[in-house]
């Protein structure tokens, strides 16, 4: 895992959040991928730190791997 960055820093990503996450928005986290590196943030904290981990440790979490 790579260390955190400012909102502000990946400010032009687009971030996706999980259809699990409900109609109201729900306690989730929202992604955002660029060519090398998939950007992690708290839905209800979007201006908080973001986290970042390689395209390739993203896919081993999610299984894609």
């Amino acid at each position: 895992m790579n260390t955190a960055e400012s909102s502000a820093v990946a400010s032009g990503l687009v971030w996706l959040k999980s259809s699990y996450s409900g109609a109201e928005g729900g306690d989730c986290v929202e992604v955002a991928a660029d060519m090398r590196t998939v950007h992690i943030r708290d839905s209800k904290a979007t201006a908080g730190p973001i986290i970042r981990v390689s395209r390739e440790a993203w896919a081993g979490f999610a299984g894609e791997a």
